[in-house]
């Protein structure tokens, strides 16, 4: 009987898996409108040792990384929990931001880390409609509204004022980085860590962008024992977007699909 009455270790465990933002036409990446109740939840579970949250995203939008990071700190503060993070395939850019929202970090040695940078892509069309004989017309109020049209002349201004743009949101995701990690980060090895270069999961325990190496399940036994209860929460596919999803035509999956793999690609998977 006194078995029975014993109080159970819980461990609530929050998966957020993919690329950081609206992605694709039915919105499949991680954004914080889709993980708020999750996280919320995660943290109200007052018989909770810690919660930990795994980490599977190459990144995406600053904006949605940073909502969820702060969001997470905030449960932690008013929650008065620990966050343990593990990396998985990979935690880079955004999904380390996100990261940076744990007390410890841990990967798997293989794991992609970092990439502590900003980064805008696109492409240029001129000489191409040009060539088939299309003429371009655009009409404006405001100068700078038509700013990096792939299908005009690229501008010396516009490319300033979007560096610019980068590094202050590079700036901002350096303090993320800083705060959280402070004195862990090993700033003396001449390597560059705010460079937007990405290590294994090895290499970032040296670097101090990670505290450990191991998986989730495994560091949290070791930490609370083999009895502790790890409750998954993970946002599920609603029925309304599988029908949705269901009747996308091939070239809208084509372009969502394109459009993450781009993305992903960047770490090699």
């Amino acid at each position: 009987m006194i078995s029975f009455f014993k109080k159970k270790k819980i461990i609530p465990h929050i998966k957020l898996n993919g690329v950081i933002g609206n992605v694709g036409k039915f919105k499949q990446g991680i954004d914080f409108a889709g993980q708020e109740e999750i996280i919320k939840k995660a943290f109200s579970i007052k018989k909770a040792l810690a919660v930990a949250i795994s980490i599977n995203s190459p990144g995406g939008s600053p904006v949605q990384s940073h909502l969820i990071h702060d969001f997470i700190r905030h449960q932690a503060k008013k929650n008065k929990k620990k966050v343990i993070i593990f990396a998985e395939d990979v935690a880079a850019s955004g999904g380390y931001l996100i990261a940076c929202a744990g007390d410890e970090i841990y990967a798997n040695q293989s794991s992609i880390v970092g990439s502590i940078g900003v980064i805008y892509s696109s492409f240029g069309f001129k000489d191409l409609i040009e060539k088939i004989g299309v003429q371009r017309r655009v009409y404006t109020a405001g100068k700078n509204k038509s700013s990096l049209d792939p299908f005009m002349e690229e501008k010396q201004e516009d490319i300033e004022r979007l560096k610019n743009i980068q590094l202050d949101l590079h700036k901002d995701f350096i303090e993320v980085v800083e705060k959280s990690r402070s004195a862990k980060l090993k700033k003396d090895t001449g390597i560059e860590l705010f460079s937007g270069e990405f290590w294994s999961g090895r290499k970032s325990k040296e670097l101090g962008l990670i505290d450990g190496i191991g998986n989730a399940d495994q560091i949290l036994r070791e930490k609370f024992g083999d009895d502790v209860v790890i409750k998954k929460f993970e946002k599920s596919k609603g029925w309304l977007a599988k029908k949705l999803s269901s009747s996308e035509s091939y070239a809208d999956q084509a372009i969502s699909v394109l459009e993450e793999r781009s993305i992903w690609q960047r770490y090699g998977f």
